[in-house]
């Protein structure tokens, strides 16, 4: 809050800035009781993994105990709107991917919270998107994809996690740099979809490295490109799509840890040093690179950097692709 406002506030209305204040003087306290973190997603994917993995040893580092709670619904939005109007006062916390907190905001034409007043703690993690081709589509490369997009415009079965998804927004990204253009196919999110490339009833789909690579692996479809600018570690023989030709292309899905507008600085320094501690030791880097995903474990000014960046970015491919919800 700017000081002259809140000088003029403190004038007219004394009384009122009495919470704000205990929450000011509490805050060498924090956490004295349980601590509740939403996850705006379904259990059972990374977004959910992460946290979870985060939270058991949060509990004990704290001493109090930190409870995941799944809130879903409207592409995260139902699980932020909750923590944007929580009391902010560390107790009620969010843990999640981008689209509520970058991408959302671009889609949909009004929310019920503005995702640029939450105050970020850290980037907990990442794990790229790849690209995943049909066997029967008959493709090796990324070059050969795009020749064969180029030659078929607009017939090649893109399948996505829903419109407006991450896969979608990916998808439209590679269009928009490779000069394709694909037939989207919108599921009801990732298990569908890609039991449907399996099965070949589509050609290609933009998917998250966790969920995608054990089918790889047991050779049902292939991953033949990864859209971070470095190779996975898990895919050492794939290239990137940056090598691939496009260049400086960068997709992938990330995972923050966010407070309601208003909690108080010391808060957020406590919970950014003790949850970066966390996600730097040894044993939860482990596990975290056993889910698919890369460590990350920012500081506050650059989790708030990387997160502007995100809606630049998608904002300006919802824009150029025209996507909508529900088209």
């Amino acid at each position: 809050m700017d000081r002259r406002l809140f000088n003029k506030s403190l004038v007219a209305t004394g009384a009122s800035l009495f919470a704000p204040a205990a929450l000011a003087q509490d805050a060498g306290n924090w956490p004295s009781q349980s601590v509740k973190v939403i996850v705006p997603f379904a259990a059972g994917g990374t977004a959910d993994a992460l946290p979870r993995l985060i939270s058991e040893v949060l509990t004990n580092v704290w001493k109090q105990p930190v409870v995941i709670e799944n809130r879903t619904g409207a592409g995260g939005n139902v699980g932020a709107e909750t923590v944007f109007h929580a009391d902010p006062d560390g107790y009620t916390l969010m843990a999640s991917p981008a689209p509520p907190i970058a991408i959302n905001q671009n889609l949909y034409p009004k929310l019920n919270f503005d995702p640029g007043k939450f105050k970020p703690i850290t980037i907990i993690g990442s794990a790229t998107n790849v690209v995943d081709v049909s066997n029967k589509l008959g493709v090796t490369t990324i070059a050969e994809l795009i020749a064969k997009a180029k030659a078929n415009p607009g017939q090649l079965n893109c399948a996505n996690q829903g419109n407006g998804s991450t896969s979608h927004l990916t998808a439209a990204l590679f269009e928009s740099r490779a000069g394709v253009k694909f037939n989207h196919v919108p599921y009801r999110g990732t298990a569908p979809a890609l039991n449907d490339l399996v099965a070949g009833h589509v050609d290609v789909f933009f998917d998250n490295i966790s969920l995608s690579l054990p089918q790889h692996r047991g050779g049902t479809m292939k991953i033949i490109g990864v859209c971070s600018l470095e190779r996975s570690s898990q895919l050492p023989d794939v290239p990137t799509l940056s090598e691939s030709g496009l260049k400086d292309f960068s997709a992938i899905a990330w995972f923050a840890f966010m407070a309601p507008p208003g909690t108080p600085d010391a808060i957020i320094a406590k919970a950014n040093r003790d949850i970066v501690a966390v996600i730097r030791s040894p044993d939860i880097q482990k596990r975290f690179l056993d889910q698919g995903a890369q460590p990350i474990g920012n500081s506050v000014s650059e989790a708030a950097a990387f997160i502007a960046s995100e809606e630049k970015l998608w904002g300006g491919v919802i824009k150029q692709a025209n996507v909508k919800l529900g088209e």
